[in-house]
């Protein structure tokens, strides 16, 4: 699959074990040993902010002690080490990063196994590993900007995986769970330090995307500056750690009224609400200001789920432009924010948490 034409697109390498990570197989009783190129290729992609994990067929425990015995276990997230099929392995993985299968890159050895991959996930990336050694050239492996929070990304995921082993062993409900969590969530205008993100944000959101835009870097700088625009990021921590800018909404302004051009949650916090809670900052600010409210939206293979949020949230049907559907809100009731996270507005776009909920 050629990924030159968008060539940011990779969020997760998959890697299989025996002759591509080492050479040798090790249930055969091979010597194995880490290809030299290893070890800098996968610190690298982490760097980048690019996740990896594991599909390999073996028995989990020799293979999992060789992994550690490589000092690499820290890197592969739900590894799947197992007899089963490397497609429904390569599937999981997605489905647990809540990533697009479009999204992944396989690295195997085996020219059967990733024909299986290809026959059932035509839109992953296959790679023989005898090309591992050129990977970090690979243009789809090259992200415009590695940011802080890039290469802070595998930490963000393993957060999250500690959040989900806690709610697994929470004997309450799902709101009962998030309360424990002290989620605090910060909305603020985009500054210069913000827009990288900001753009890396657009670029690998697809799900909670309510139009699929994708904006530069430049194009990012001339709306923060834009007296008629207003660009909204979001941040979110908990008790378990930081999980970074997970929102972002673009404002624009007309006499007397306010369009969403944008609005956009990170999949990895889809549980936190964090589009909805967006949304009703900005109702709020709208009523505040005296402003009449709409919203666009571009249908897209994936991102229903913001359409729901809209639509949660009392956005109506307005009228159609081409493939551009207008939302509108009367504002005369806005839903208040979830009692277990606390918003903050350190702008003072609202004149506070509270009245931010009112009607």
């Amino acid at each position: 699959m050629d990924r030159t034409a968008n060539p940011s697109t990779i969020k997760c390498v998959i890697w299989d074990l025996d002759n591509t990570l080492w050479s040798g197989i090790l249930l055969e009783g091979d010597e194995t040993v880490l290809k030299p190129w290893v070890k800098e290729t996968i610190a690298e992609l982490d760097r980048r902010g690019i996740l990896q994990s594991i599909a390999s067929k073996n028995d989990f425990e020799p293979a999992w002690e060789k992994v550690v015995a490589c000092g690499l276990q820290e890197y592969f997230l739900f590894p799947q080490i197992n007899w089963g099929s490397k497609a429904d392995s390569v599937k999981s993985i997605a489905e647990s990063l809540g990533i697009g299968l479009d999204a992944c890159a396989f690295v195997d050895d085996q020219p059967h196994e990733r024909a299986e991959v290809e026959f059932f996930h035509p839109t992953t990336l296959t790679i023989d590993s005898a090309e591992g050694e050129g990977i970090l050239r690979m243009p789809c492996m090259q992200p415009r900007f590695v940011t802080p929070e890039s290469r802070m990304r595998r930490a963000m995921y393993q957060a999250d995986i500690g959040r989900k082993a806690s709610e697994a062993h929470h004997t309450g409900s799902k709101q009962e769970f998030l309360a424990t969590l002290g989620l605090r969530i910060t909305i603020r205008k985009a500054t210069e330090e913000y827009l990288r993100r900001v753009e890396e944000l657009t670029i690998r959101t697809h799900q909670l995307n309510a139009t699929g835009r994708i904006y530069s870097y430049e194009e990012l700088t001339r709306l923060m500056t834009s007296p008629d625009h207003l660009l909204l990021v979001a941040s979110l921590e908990d008790r378990f750690g930081s999980s970074g800018t997970v929102g972002l909404a673009l404002l624009e302004m007309s006499a007397g009224a306010a369009c969403v051009k944008l609005l956009i949650a990170s999949c990895r916090v889809i549980s936190c609400g964090v589009g909805g809670i967006l949304l009703s900052y900005i109702m709020s600010y709208a009523k505040q200001h005296g402003l009449k409210l709409q919203a666009e939206f571009v249908k897209t293979e994936r991102n229903r789920m913001m359409y729901l949020t809209y639509k949660f949230h009392g956005f109506e049907e307005f009228e159609t432009r081409g493939e551009v559907d207008i939302l509108e809100h009367d504002l005369a009731e806005i839903r208040a924010f979830a009692p277990w996270v606390t918003v903050v507005d350190p702008d003072g776009g609202i004149r506070s948490a509270s009245e931010a909920t009112a009607s």
